[in-house]
């Protein structure tokens, strides 16, 4: 027999990869401190915090992952979490300056008309 509290049938109105990511980023969804792109690189900094840090066990398992260092897209494969909550995550552990991150630095001008002519002719030649 079914409790007043299940809903009828089979139907969940909970959707669980939906419900985990928001109850590990309690609700947030942009990151504090920084933007944190898919290829930005985290690293984690000193030893790793004891159980008494206050810390979730995703932040820790961040932290272990980025012993050498991540993209935000590798840590979220190695989490198996949207790349969103992930960088929420880090920016949590950037503000307690256990991580440091490198943003993914331009390598081109865009204003450079060569570059622009140089796909245009790489499109002609397909």
């Amino acid at each position: 027999m079914r409790g007043p509290e299940e809903p009828p049938g089979d139907e969940h109105w909970v959707d669980p990869e939906i419900v985990r990511p928001y109850v590990v980023t309690r609700g947030r969804t942009h990151s504090a401190h920084g933007k944190f792109d898919l290829i930005s690189m985290a690293l984690a900094v000193g030893p790793l915090p004891g159980p008494d840090a206050g810390l979730d066990p995703e932040h820790l398992r961040i932290l272990q992952i980025c012993r050498e260092p991540k993209s935000v897209a590798e840590i979220a494969a190695y989490l198996d979490l949207p790349a969103g909550t992930i960088r929420v995550l880090l920016g949590d552990l950037f503000d307690r300056e256990l991580v440091s991150a490198q943003e993914p630095k331009s390598e081109v001008d865009m204003h450079d008309v060569k570059l622009y002519k140089a796909v245009l002719d790489g499109l002609r030649a397909l």
